[in-house]
């Protein structure tokens, strides 16, 4: 289980990245354009500098939507290893069964 302040400021980045993505893609836009002008180029780079680091997408961290645990994400089912292993086991997940032999 991470820390709840961790959990809480990785919630908090999340809504901060939402919140800037459409400023941060009309940036990104103006500056990769090839007409646009040199200052407003330069003038998108400057605005895009001052917007806030948590406003990246790439300072995000995939984790557990149960407790959070950072390491071992699991995409296609949003949790850990560890807690997709125990709902396979006790069957809360549709369509996968656990092997035995």
């Amino acid at each position: 289980m991470a820390k709840t302040s961790t959990i809480a400021k990785d919630r908090q980045r999340r809504e901060i990245v939402a919140r800037f993505a459409e400023r941060r893609a009309e940036l990104k836009a103006t500056i990769k354009n090839p007409k646009t002008s040199q200052e407003k180029r330069e003038a998108a780079q400057l605005s895009l500098q001052r917007l806030p680091r948590d406003a990246s997408p790439v300072r995000l961290r995939n984790r557990d939507a149960v407790d959070g645990r950072p390491r071992g994400y699991l995409r296609k089912a949003g949790v850990s290893r560890v807690r997709f292993r125990q709902m396979a086991h006790d069957g809360e997940l549709p369509g996968i069964t656990t092997s035995s032999w």
